[in-house]
């Protein structure tokens, strides 16, 4: 057993089975249980509970316990579901299955079953919660807005998982607006994922690729400890973003993983090899650009029709609609484990290069 008792919700529109459950969860479980009767408002719940194993029946008023499933992983993609049934077909199994349920029992369930089920899978959330904490994530970009446009679905992702954020902008894009503009957008960008922002104030479109990029590097990744690094990629056109590539690399030599994003100023060699899913982050990777409101008009790449037609090209080479594009230059904790965010962002999928056979 934890000290803290394992946080259980029940969906089950039958009183009598849910009753049962609860019962044998809170007295020979030790769980702190919540029952609901029906998918109405289930997914508030899950937000709000946040839940170590989530148990639910297939079919329930208002909702599919699978459709339920499949809004909670959004939510938290490392969320343990069991979905119990009183139709044990072969349809219902293989469909739990291919939505990631972790457990599929034919009820009535065996009290013995059930305890041990939830026992297992509960300390299997914890494990990933409290691996979560300590893997946090540094996004360096040169200017203000160029981690939110090359990574905002995935730093989206990374915040509904509870990993930890921190923004480094090299410069304050004085070149792109006035400077002072440019620093409030960050921060209010900052504020909707909860990130900590880190702003040096090094020359627009004079960033060196040494000192003092590199020690700037250097003392925020000693003070924060990054697990994950995302920066620019050296395919790029713009000198501040292939500066800030070759310092970030030098920096961070002893990150574990280090991944390069897309911006709009990549050249065609830019080569991803992972592609990760940002369903249900698309909406907050726009309001991330909005914040930065001085760009708006003067930069088409910034308009959502624009933005989300570019993730929907790089879904054909990974899984779900959309996705964001990344070449992996170190993976020795690898993106996407369950401890992160499946990255903790959505699925990330290793899929073939554009060019390449799917």
């Amino acid at each position: 057993m934890t000290d803290a008792p394992y946080r259980v919700l029940v969906i089950e529109d039958d009183e009598d089975v849910a009753l049962f459950t609860r019962t044998v969860l809170e007295k020979r479980a030790g769980c702190d249980v919540r029952v609901l009767y029906s998918g109405i408002g289930a997914i508030d719940v899950v937000r709000e509970f946040r839940p170590d194993v989530l148990v639910t029946d297939v079919e329930l008023p208002g909702a599919s316990g699978l459709d339920i499933l499949e809004q909670a992983r959004l939510i938290d993609p490392s969320l343990p579901v069991i979905v119990m049934t009183a139709h044990a077909s072969v349809d219902y199994a293989v469909r739990a299955l291919r939505d990631r349920a972790d457990e599929f029992l034919t009820k009535p369930v065996p009290s013995t079953v059930l305890v041990e089920t939830v026992h297992r899978l509960g300390a299997r959330s914890r494990q990933a919660a409290a691996a979560r904490q300590k893997r946090t994530v540094l996004a360096i970009g040169a200017h203000p807005d160029d981690v939110e446009i090359g990574v905002g679905g995935v730093l989206a992702a990374h915040a509904a998982a509870g990993d930890p954020i921190v923004i480094l902008t090299l410069s304050r894009g004085a070149r792109g607006g006035a400077a002072d503009d440019r620093q409030h957008e960050s921060l209010a960008s900052a504020e909707i994922l909860g990130a900590r922002l880190f702003m040096e104030d090094l020359e627009d479109t004079r960033i060196p690729n040494s000192d003092p990029t590199v020690g700037i590097i250097e003392r925020v990744v000693a003070e924060v400890s990054p697990g994950i690094v995302y920066t620019h990629t050296k395919n790029e056109r713009h000198q501040d973003h292939r500066s800030v590539h070759e310092a970030a690399l030098i920096a961070t030599r002893r990150v574990p993983t280090v991944a390069c994003f897309q911006s709009p100023s990549s050249t065609i060699e830019f080569r991803p090899s992972r592609f990760v899913t940002i369903d249900g982050h698309t909406d907050t990777k726009l309001a991330l650009l909005r914040a930065f409101a001085s760009q708006a008009g003067i930069r088409d790449y910034l308009e959502p029709d624009f933005v989300l037609a570019t993730a929907r090209y790089w879904s054909r080479f990974g899984t779900g609609r959309y996705s964001e594009p990344l070449e992996i230059i170190r993976d020795s904790a690898a993106i996407g484990a369950p401890s992160s965010i499946d990255t903790s962002a959505g699925a990330v999928a290793s899929s073939p290069r554009p060019g390449e056979e799917m």
